[in-house]
């Protein structure tokens, strides 16, 4: 079992930037890849990033022109930069990590973007 947890969320004016930060339980799972994704108000939840263990990174459509995840597999954290916040980037985000082909899922931390 690993526990999963984020934090950084909170209101951000638009225009601005802000760091969110995950953190994967030390289960004794491999873990093979730990991702952001987002869920807006009546929309589908859709994907930020992957970071991987090989430290290659994914980035769902769009994703990478204002937002960049980076952290360290093997410490079990990783991070989401988020910069040229918009309203419309309000939502849930959320950490999933892939460990031993389970997926572990955090309650998510919430980013709300004032116009």
């Amino acid at each position: 079992q690993v526990h999963v947890t984020e934090s950084g969320g909170g209101l951000v004016q638009s225009g601005g930037s802000h760091r969110l930060s995950c953190v994967a339980s030390d289960s004794g799972l491999s873990i093979s890849s730990m991702s952001w994704y987002r869920q807006a108000p009546g929309k589908q939840r859709e994907l930020v990033a992957t970071l991987f263990r090989t430290q290659t990174t994914n980035y769902g459509d769009s994703m990478q022109d204002r937002f960049t995840i980076s952290g360290d597999i093997g410490a079990r954290t990783i991070f989401l930069h988020l910069t040229n916040l918009k309203p419309d980037d309000t939502a849930v985000y959320i950490c999933v990590v892939v460990a031993d082909a389970r997926l572990y899922f955090g309650q998510g931390t919430q980013v709300t973007v004032s116009p």
